[in-house]
């Protein structure tokens, strides 16, 4: 079955949903220090459930296209990058230079897992 995107755009897609999910079911619940530990958790693991939904099908379809190294550091930087919006726009905690020092630190790890050698 021929898929009516190329195989890259849809495991990026499908690897950003998940993220956004996964990072509601991690850490949308510190808004929330006034509700039981045992709700939040059972809630993010309701929320979870979406984020592996979109996670299993992205690993599935890019696996081949991408190797399992590369499709775990698209998924670490889809992270950063979607944990760095959430932290400014929803927890509205700023990022400060030491946290985009660092976020360049792994960007440039995954320059080095992309880069083929001669």
């Amino acid at each position: 079955m021929a898929l009516p995107f190329s195989v890259p755009v849809i495991t990026i897609g499908l690897l950003l949903a998940s993220n956004i999910f996964m990072t509601f079911a991690w850490y949308g619940h510190l808004k929330f220090k006034g509700t039981a530990l045992i709700t939040v958790i059972l809630v993010s693991w309701g929320i979870a459930f979406f984020e592996y939904l979109l996670m299993v099908p992205a690993n599935r379809i890019g696996h081949g296209h991408f190797s399992a190294a590369e499709l775990k550091t698209i998924q670490e930087v889809i992270t950063l990058c979607v944990f760095a919006v959430f932290s400014v726009f929803y927890l509205k905690e700023p990022l400060s230079w030491n946290h985009l020092v660092g976020f360049a630190f792994i960007a440039t790890g995954a320059f080095f897992i992309f880069h083929k050698w001669a």
